[in-house]
């Protein structure tokens, strides 16, 4: 097989696989720039997967999406209400969405379909796919993304939107300020309430958004617990890219290769369940070098901190 083809179709692939995992990082940025760590991804995404396949079933593909959109948005306001009403711990919360939305989708399966494993086989939809023309004939870079679904050229577009969400507008510069300094914040007159809330919603919209991607991109069926803790490889993507735009999408892309390059393992008969494990290895030491780095700038922080206290602190007066 010619070469440029076999690399070209393993970007594809790449690229397929990321489209989800990205989605739901830019989703859970947004959370953690304004100090909040929302693990409860994967329960969002699980509920969108789901409502996608059970809405676009009897509708089509686009509305299937907004449902998706609309279920992610619930489980956010959920966890919304837990974290920012009553105080609750935000990972305790995460984890009760994730266990949540595992045992809701069997439920609406068993009440809707009588399967609480997967949807029927009648029970399908799929996401159309964009064809570019001439323009997908351009070596590489046009094979690879021709034919790709509309969320994948969401997910690549969403990058940038974040990246201005965060740096050239009013909300991003008061996210940052809320996750930087709360009290600060507060003290400016910044609604911490309010810029807190629709960053958990914006969290919900996109992690909602990656479940209609992964489960109507391919397969167009759901299955139970088919999200397989990609919320939570997301949650490693944005923490070891600091939930910046650029670096989440780069650990983004190192995860879509580990999750692909495991598939090929898998078909060059490599032992499945050892294949399968690689991208949550390199998930543990992305945690691993994120966990370093933050120690690492948080104590060149707290020694700046001291150095400019003692620089400022006055002289003793002379005997």
């Amino acid at each position: 097989m010619d070469p440029i083809l076999l690399i070209t179709a393993i970007l594809a692939v790449v690229l397929l696989k990321v489209t989800p995992i990205l989605l739901a990082a830019i989703g859970g940025s947004f959370t953690q720039t304004g100090n909040v760590l929302n693990i409860g991804l994967e329960g969002m995404m699980l509920m969108g997967a789901f409502a996608a396949v059970s809405v676009g079933a009897i509708t089509n593909a686009f509305v299937g999406i907004f449902a998706a959109l609309v279920a992610g948005l619930v489980m956010a306001v959920i966890f919304a209400i837990a974290v920012l009403v009553f105080k609750a711990d935000a990972i305790v919360v995460g984890i009760g969405i994730n266990l949540l939305a595992a045992g809701l989708a069997v439920l609406l399966l068993t009440v809707l379909y009588g399967n609480a494993g997967a949807t029927p086989p009648g029970v399908q939809a799929n996401l159309p796919k964009i064809n570019l023309g001439i323009i997908g004939d351009i070596p590489v870079i046009g094979t690879m993304l021709n034919n790709q679904t509309i969320l994948v050229w969401v997910a690549l577009l969403a990058v940038p939107a974040y990246a201005f969400v965060l740096y050239r507008t009013r909300y991003g510069v008061h996210l940052r300020a809320v996750g930087e300094d709360e009290p600060a914040a507060l003290a400016a007159g910044i609604n911490v309430f309010r810029v807190k809330f629709i960053s958990i919603l914006l969290s919900g919209a996109f992690a909602g958004v990656a479940g209609a991607q992964l489960a109507m991109a391919t397969v167009g069926t759901f299955t139970s617990g088919m999200t397989a803790s990609r919320g939570f490889i997301a949650v490693a993507a944005l923490t070891f890219g600091l939930a910046r735009p650029y670096r989440t999408m780069i650990a983004c892309l190192i995860f879509g290769v580990a999750e692909a390059l495991a598939d090929q393992l898998g078909l060059l008969g490599v032992n499945s369940s050892l294949s399968l494990t690689l991208p949550y290895i390199i998930t543990i030491i992305a945690l691993v070098f994120a966990s370093v780095r933050v120690r690492a700038a948080f104590k060149a922080r707290t020694k700046k901190a001291l150095q400019a206290a003692d620089a400022a602190a006055p002289a003793p007066a002379a005997a």
